[in-house]
């Protein structure tokens, strides 16, 4: 909205003062504010033409007016200023990270930025859910008396809450983060906060306390995992002709989520509502229990796995399977074996009888 002050040569020390100034001119002229609002819109679509901003930019530039105009109840006819606007992509121009790229932000040296990373890569979470989350917002599932999986609650005690789940990796990572915080003195109940600030451990009198956690916000989040790139080497300074890097410091683990589901198999619906999308008219039918999705999930829980813990152990099984393979091959050969010896053996046998009576009959 300043721009549109800016534009207007409405200039006061206080934003109240340049809304005042600009209702005055509206009442008094609306064909003024209408006309001000179409010349506005055509310097900034040429900016577009330009490729100097994108086309959301553009449409950016318009909302606060067009939600200033709804307030203040003044009749704009937007939908002939809208008319020819131009048309651009709905979505960003980015990638989601690959599973090495991810790996070098986990060697990061901050005991916080795994369990981080590993939570948002295997649950799909936006960065802003960090404010909400504790530790008594993640619930382990048990199956045939093993952990498989927890369950988190994204925006818990808000309107808009939902849950999903992380997988057992980053269950452990968490698990380990805490270990560590009740090792150094912190009191951690179901209420602390699930990531915190850093204590120094060296000194008493150090920055950080640990028994005084203070949450990490996300946008503390947000820096910490933008330092990891770019002290990890995999950011670097953008080109002349480029406005963005290849995936977001954040957002980009939510698009490798979704990628890792859907090349899963895992349902597209039950992937969307883990994300917290709207699933429109769907939202007021589908109702499928939290097991159905959990069992969902779980079949794309190797593809949301980071360590090569689970590459291990698959390698180890199909080692077992081959050496159960090899061992009744070889048992069913020894079985072949028997039966041939007993199987000459029992013509020696004849053999040696037919030769005693042979014996007998030249006697006599």
């Amino acid at each position: 909205m300043r721009y549109f002050f800016d534009y207007l040569s409405i200039h006061y020390k206080y934003a109240e003062g340049c809304f005042e100034a600009l209702t005055q001119k509206a009442n008094a002229d609306i064909n003024w504010l209408v006309n001000a609002i179409f010349r506005y819109i055509q310097v900034h679509k040429g900016r577009v033409e330009r490729k100097e901003v994108s086309t959301a930019t553009l449409r950016n530039y318009i909302k606060p007016i067009r939600l200033y105009s709804e307030q203040m109840d003044i009749p704009i006819p937007w939908k002939k200023l809208m008319r020819g606007m131009p048309k651009g992509r709905r979505y960003a121009n980015d990638c989601a990270p690959t599973i090495d790229e991810i790996k070098r932000v986990l060697a990061y040296p901050d005991r916080r930025i795994k369990p981080i990373v590993c939570v948002m890569s295997s649950s799909g979470i936006r960065l802003s859910a960090w404010d909400y989350l504790r530790w008594k917002h993640i619930i382990p599932m048990i199956r045939n008396g093993r952990v498989v999986a927890a369950k988190i609650l994204v925006y818990a005690e808000d309107d808009d809450e939902y849950f999903s789940f992380i997988s057992q990796e980053a269950l452990e990572t968490l698990e380990e983060w805490m270990n560590y915080r009740k090792a150094c003195g912190e009191v951690v109940t179901g209420e602390s906060w699930l990531m915190r600030n850093l204590w120094d451990v060296t000194t008493p009198k150090g920055k950080g306390v640990v028994t005084i956690p203070k949450r990490l916000k996300a946008t503390g989040i947000k820096r910490l995992i933008e330092r990891a790139l770019w002290a990890q080497g995999i950011r670097s300074e953008l080109k002349k002709d480029k406005k963005r890097h290849e995936f977001q410091a954040d957002h980009g683990f939510r698009k490798w989520f979704k990628t890792r589901c859907e090349s899963a198999g895992m349902r597209s619906i039950n992937i969307e509502t883990l994300m917290g999308h709207s699933l429109g008219l769907a939202d007021s039918y589908y109702r499928p229990t939290e097991e159905e999705i959990l069992n969902d999930y779980l079949n794309a829980t190797n593809a949301l796995t980071l360590s090569n813990l689970h590459d291990v152990q698959e390698r180890i099984e199909e080692l077992i399977v081959k050496t159960e393979d090899s061992d009744r091959n070889t048992k069913g050969q020894l079985e072949e074996k028997n039966q041939a010896i007993e199987a000459l053996a029992d013509q020696v046998m004849k053999l040696s009888s037919e030769i005693d009576m042979l014996k007998q009959k030249i006697r006599i």
